[in-house]
């Protein structure tokens, strides 16, 4: 039987990096793996053209595809989770001591439907009460998804580079970049992690960033193919986890953070589970309705292949 040959495009990861070297796969199908920096250039390369068979996406991104009737759909693979208070800075003379100080104000973003944008506004509005609508959002880029339509309190800015929109006094504030080592950029939060937690604890939520999606056409075409990509993943995961700790010096530092944060909140940090995952999934998909990146709310279930 011809195997099924796949043009493939995900992030190096410790948990995707037997699969991209081959170490892992399935005797059903072979993958062609493309290595796309910036990452995000992946999304959009999916969006607009449906470039690859299986790609990497950020779960906003993912959730106002299907709104606009991308045809591709989602696996139960997490690839990527993280927290946000630390990426949340202010330009020093902005008149900002706490979060609701950002009513009223400007605030700079690199995309309106940018994932952790999403995540940061969400927690400022469910966490911090600050009212979102009364904040002027500035975008720094432009939308993945070019259908997308911006509401009425988010304008474009044509500098196109967040940190200067700070100094030039065009935004008061930006969320989803860090500090850059600016005396007049300072962090929104002096206890980021402390916050991190704090949230954690009380919603159990550790925050999903990307996803996995397959083409609509190969998954209609191959009923069996969901499920072996979930499975080859699964075990891709299993491994890293049980090396994990006897080889952490070797992993990259970004998979390192992921972990020894996880550890401190007690959650799984590669995290497959539906089931368990639920909730973190209706709640951004809540936060997406509620800035209006979509009408209507879909279900966790009506997002993913299961």
């Amino acid at each position: 039987m011809t195997k099924l040959v796949l043009n493939t495009a995900i992030a190096n990861y410790g948990h995707t990096a037997e699969i991209k070297n081959g170490n892992i796969g399935s005797n059903r199908f072979d993958m062609e793996h493309n290595d796309i920096n910036p990452v995000p250039m992946i999304f959009r390369r999916m969006v607009r053209n449906l470039e690859f068979d299986v790609a990497e996406m950020a779960l906003a991104t993912y959730i106002c595809s299907k709104h606009y009737q991308k045809k591709f759909t989602a696996l139960p693979i997490f690839l990527t989770r993280g927290f946000y208070h630390t990426n949340m800075i202010y330009r020093k003379g902005a008149e900002i001591i706490n979060p609701k100080d950002l009513e009223g104000k400007r605030v700079g973003v690199r995309s309106y439907t940018f994932t952790p944008g999403v995540w940061s506004r969400g927690i400022l509005g469910s966490y911090h009460g600050v009212d979102l609508n009364s904040i002027t959002w500035v975008i720094a880029g432009d939308e993945h998804v070019e259908e997308f339509e911006y509401p009425e309190n988010v304008l474009r800015s044509p500098t196109n580079d967040l940190y200067e929109m700070l100094s030039n006094g065009e935004v008061d504030a930006v969320i989803g970049a860090p500090t850059n080592g600016s005396p007049e950029i300072l962090p929104l939060f002096t206890n980021p992690e402390s916050l991190d937690k704090d949230w954690y604890s009380q919603n159990q939520i550790y925050p999903i960033s990307h996803v996995l999606v397959v083409k609509d056409e190969l998954l209609d075409n191959n009923p069996w193919l969901g499920q072996e990509l979930v499975d080859v993943f699964h075990k891709a995961r299993s491994g890293y986890l049980e090396t994990f700790n006897k080889n952490n010096s070797q992993q990259d530092s970004a998979d390192h953070s992921q972990m020894e944060f996880a550890k401190i909140v007690g959650e799984n940090p590669v995290n497959y589970s539906f089931s368990e995952t639920r909730e973190v999934v209706s709640t951004f998909v809540g936060y997406n309705l509620e800035q209006k990146l979509i009408p209507v709310a879909p279900s966790p279930e009506e997002l993913f292949y299961l």
